[in-house]
C-alpha cells in the first residue's frame, strides 16, 4: 500500500488540544477525502495517543461529530486521539450517488460494495486498511496499535461489524443508535441490495446480529446506548433488540442502555458521549483511569 501524505485544511484549538482536518487522495476509494483529527494536549514531544475512531450516520461527514459532541472535552483529559472519517466516496458522479440520503453520497455502511455500479464504496477497507496505515505513516503522535471504535445509526453499525471481524485490531467498541440487523430492516436491505447484490450470505457477513455468533470472543464489554423516543427505533430500523438477544445466546458481554425520552439526534450523543469516552479510556489507557462511570 503506497504511503499518502495528507494536506491539513483547518486547525482549531480546543480543551488544550487541537482539532485539525486533512485531505487525502485515497487508493481504496479512488477519490478524494477528508478526515478530522482531534490530538490532545501533550506533556511531552514523545507522548503516543491511542486512538478512537468514529463512524458517523447517514447524511453525515467528517465534521458532523467534532462540531456537535463535545467529545473533545473528556478526551483531553484522557489522552485519547479522536479520527472521523467520511461517511462515503463524493465527487465520482456516480449515475444516482445523491438522489437519496440512504444510499450512494453519505451512506457507505462501510462495507465493500461488490456491485461494479458502486466499485467504489470500499469503505470497509478504507477504514479498517487504508486509514490506519496513513496515521501511522504520517503522525508519530498517534500509536495506533492502541485503537478503538465507535458510532452513530450507520456509523454504529459500522463500528459494531467492524470490530467483531477485527477483535485483534480494536481494543474495544460502543455505538449509539446502531443499526443493529441491517438485514432486516429497510435500510440495510436497500443498501444492501444495491451494494452487494441479492445473495444474502454476503449481507451477513455486515450484519452484526449474524457476525457476534462468529466472532463472540469479546473481552471489553459492547456498550451500546439507545434512546427510547428515537423515531427510527419505533419504525424498526435499528432493532437492538435482535443483537441484544443474539449477544445473550453467544454470551458476549453487551451493556445495551436504553435512555429515556431520547431521539436519535446529536442532542443524545452529546448527552452521553462521556461516558463512551471513558468506556473506551479503560481499555486504551488502563492505567490511568479511576473515574469511569459506566
Amino acid at each position: 500500500m503506497e504511503n499518502i501524505k495528507p494536506t491539513e485544511i483547518s486547525s482549531s484549538k480546543m480543551f488544550e488540544g487541537f482539532n485539525k482536518r486533512y485531505k487525502h487522495h485515497s487508493p481504496a476509494l479512488n477519490c478524494s477525502m477528508n478526515f478530522h483529527i482531534y490530538f490532545p494536549p501533550s506533556s511531552s514531544p514523545s507522548q503516543k495517543f491511542p486512538v478512537l475512531y468514529w463512524l458517523s450516520g447517514l447524511s453525515c461527514s467528517d465534521e458532523n461529530f467534532i462540531i456537535k459532541s463535545g467529545a473533545q472535552r473528556v478526551a483531553s483529559t484522557e489522552g485519547i486521539a479522536l479520527v472521523v472519517p467520511d461517511t462515503s466516496p463524493r465527487g465520482l458522479n456516480v449515475e444516482g450517488e445523491a438522489d437519496s440520503y440512504d444510499l450512494g453520497v453519505g451512506a457507505g455502511f462501510y462495507l465493500n460494495a461488490t456491485a461494479e455500479k458502486w466499485k467504489n464504496w470500499q469503505m470497509y477497507d478504507y477504514v479498517v486498511k487504508e486509514l490506519p496505515k496513513l496515521l501511522s505513516d504520517n503522525f508519530p503522535q498517534l500509536d495506533t496499535s492502541r485503537a478503538s471504535i465507535s458510532g452513530h445509526s450507520m456509523g454504529g453499525h459500522g463500528a459494531l461489524t467492524i470490530y467483531l471481524k477485527n477483535l485483534d485490531k480494536y481494543k474495544s467498541v460502543s455505538a449509539f443508535s446502531p443499526i443493529s440487523n441491517p438485514i432486516n430492516c429497510p435500510w440495510g436491505q436497500k443498501a444492501f441490495t444495491n451494494y452487494l447484490g441479492d445473495d444474502k450470505s454476503a449481507w451477513e457477513e455486515y450484519d452484526a446480529t449474524c457476525l457476534i455468533s462468529k466472532f463472540n470472543d469479546v473481552a471489553a464489554t459492547i456498550l451500546i446506548d439507545q434512546g427510547d423516543d428515537d423515531k427510527f427505533l419505533h419504525e424498526n430500523q435499528l432493532l437492538p433488540n435482535k443483537f441484544d438477544e443474539a449477544c445473550r445466546n453467544a454470551k458476549a458481554p453487551l451493556l445495551l442502555r436504553m435512555q429515556p425520552g431520547y431521539d436519535h439526534s446529536y442532542y443524545f450523543i452529546a448527552s452521553f458521549i462521556d461516558d463512551h469516552i471513558r468506556h473506551h479510556a479503560q481499555a486504551l489507557n488502563p492505567s490511568r483511569v479511576g473515574n469511569c462511570r459506566i
